[in-house]
């Protein structure tokens, strides 16, 4: 048996260079201290910081600085944490840093309500009397958006103090999943019994022994059927909160609502479900070839996530992975690969898996830290493609950062997936066009229609059933356990097609979906991705301005809404055509396969 290694055990140009923020953890402790005092004096500014514009400048100054100094011992403490969580020193630097941080949240509450009680004749005088305030004045417009769904001061508080109560469906179905559901024992492809969870779910539902994969879709959503009215509720109670929400802050309904922070058009919701509708024989198209290539009589929803072709055994050195990437992302030019080599000379990574080490992978870090890297690496093609997803990541936010004041250094989710799927799309181009092995070409190209499968298809699905549920309830439907389930079914049907089996059970997957208590999220996968799609796209094919416009985009940071970002780098999501691209390139794709697959 293999002993996993300790985090003294990894040799040090493999774990990422924390001494970039603190020289060490008795610095971290004297800055964390000087937060603290500063903290005090947020109370000061109450009553003044609106008196005048120079009396405002101050306080935004002064709240930049500390929101600055706090971040930064958040993320000394979280990423020494994640290195290694059985550390209980960077256990409790992390849970002290993340109070302070909930602290000053509290304390600086009082400021939006404070503008919002002021015309904005009163910004326009003070931007007279003050230019420098012009800086934060997108910022300032921004937060005039919401004054009509701003209730008065002691409405909002009662809200606010509710909000316990408002997260208690999400919180129940994260009790009854994550702890209370018991899924029992499977036996896996030795016929040897083996603990089935949620988690290990994707390894059997994609085992080429069909028996284990029927079995492991039979057994988890059997048992979810079996807490189908517990599960409603929760879901259900969820749509309620957001739909009353949704009435009492005055918008027209619940999507609406919810896209106003991103300030994003019901159409751009509207147009990726109707472009993918459209666009459903493509994705039938792609379940037959893979009922083809399996061999199978009947293809069944428990046939899905089967690989297309068995996963190449070839490994990676961590070395030979950088420049992999480096090679495949020399098309977006000599600046910002020479920004990238940074991360992997100064030490922004941390590479391999010890004991302790928070799993998976992210990019982190923010205004006066360069981004910094978690992975796990163990040398598959999913661990290169991983490296280049997360310097994505990690390049938007060192542009971000570089090209705005603090206060517009942070971009929005729904351009966070951009810049990651733009690095992992051009890997996997320069992967099918360098590599002369067949296999590997074809594992790169089921990675890819995998994800265009999971990302832009499923995630629609996702979309339009959320949005199916809201409306019901905004007609003052009823969400029971059996309503929910045949409309999910419904739908399954249609994303799937003719040539599928839609097995009975399938009705009852809503009830498994977590990010359904984070309401209309999903559909920002299907958005970025396409649009990371018709960014490479031009990319590739030297369409004029279009590298100028991408290396312009990642510059932006928050200082415009993502909509409009996204027009900085070409992308117009209102347009179909940017979806419709998209599933064109999942089209090529699948043909791609085929033809390479029958030479």
């Amino acid at each position: 048996m293999i002993k996993e290694k300790l985090r003294s055990q990894i040799d040090d140009k493999y774990k990422w260079d924390l001494t970039t923020i603190y020289e060490n953890d008795e610095k971290w402790n004297e800055c964390f201290l000087e937060a603290e005092n500063e903290l005090k004096k947020v109370n000061s500014y109450k009553d003044r910081f609106l008196c005048s514009a120079n009396d405002f400048l101050q306080f935004l100054s002064f709240d930049n600085m500390l929101e600055r100094k706090i971040l930064k011992l958040y993320y000394y403490a979280n990423l020494n944490h994640d290195g290694d969580t059985t550390n209980n020193k960077y256990t409790k630097m992390y849970n002290k840093a993340r109070d302070l941080y909930s602290n000053y949240s509290e304390l600086t509450s009082f400021v939006v309500p404070e503008i919002l009680k002021l015309d904005y004749e009163t910004f326009e005088k003070f931007y007279k009397d003050e230019p420098k305030l012009l800086d934060y004045k997108f910022e300032i417009e921004n937060i005039y958006r919401y004054k009509t769904h701003t209730l008065d001061k002691e409405k909002e508080e009662l809200l606010s103090s509710f909000s316990n109560v408002f997260s208690n469906p999400e919180d129940t179905f994260g009790a009854l999943s994550d702890s209370d559901m018991s899924f029992g024992t499977i036996k896996d492809e030795e016929d040897n019994e083996a603990e089935f969870n949620e988690s290990n779910y994707s390894t059997f539902i994609s085992s080429y022994d069909r028996r284990v994969r029927k079995d492991a879709f039979e057994l988890l959503l059997g048992t979810y059927a079996k807490y189908k009215n517990t599960i409603a509720n929760c879901f259900s109670g969820n749509v309620e909160v957001n739909v009353t929400m949704a009435r009492i802050k005055k918008y027209k309904s619940a999507l609406e609502a919810s896209l106003f922070s991103d300030n994003v058009s019901k159409d751009v919701y509207n147009n990726l479900i109707l472009t993918v509708n459209d666009n459903l024989p493509i994705m039938y198209k792609y379940y037959d070839v893979k009922k083809k290539v399996l061999g199978l009589e009947e293809f069944h929803l428990y046939d899905v996530y089967v690989p297309l072709i068995k996963e190449s055994n070839k490994k990676y050195t961590f070395e030979e992975a950088k420049d992999l990437v480096i090679s495949a992302l020399s098309v977006l030019g000599n600046d910002y690969i020479e920004i990238l080599k940074r991360a992997f000379d100064e030490r922004w990574i941390d590479v391999y898996h010890n004991k302790g080490k928070k799993s998976g992978a992210y990019s982190s870090g923010f205004y006066d830290t360069n981004p910094f890297i978690l992975l796990n690496y163990e040398g598959k093609l999913d661990d290169v493609s991983s490296l280049a997803h997360e310097l994505g990541h990690s390049m938007h936010t060192y542009f971000s950062c570089k090209n705005n004041p603090f206060h517009y250094s942070s971009y929005e989710i729904f351009v966070a997936e951009v810049a990651s799927t733009v690095n992992e799309l051009l890997l996997s181009y320069y992967l099918l066009e360098h590599s002369n092995n067949k296999n590997e070409k074809l594992n790169v190209i089921n990675h890819m229609l995998e994800l265009f499968k999971g990302t832009i298809f499923r995630q629609t699905m996702f979309a339009e059933f959320e949005k199916n549920m809201y409306e019901k309830r905004e007609e003052k439907e009823v969400l029971t356990a059996t309503f929910i389930s045949d409309n999910y079914f419904e739908l399954v049907k249609k994303y799937f097609g003719p040539n599928v089996v839609v097995d009975d059970l399938i009705m009852y997957e809503w009830e498994r979906i977590p990010h359904f208590y984070s309401s209309f999220y999903v559909y920002k996968y299907a958005t970025s991705l396409s649009a990371s799609c018709y960014i490479v796209d031009g990319i590739l094919n030297n369409k004029k301005g279009a590298l100028d416009n991408y290396l312009k985009f990642l510059k932006t940071g928050g200082s415009m809404y993502p909509i409009d970002e996204l027009k900085i780098a070409g992308v117009d999501m209102n347009d179909k055509k940017v979806i419709q691209n998209a599933i064109n390139m999942f089209d090529n794709l699948i043909d791609e396969f085929e033809k390479l697959y029958n030479s």
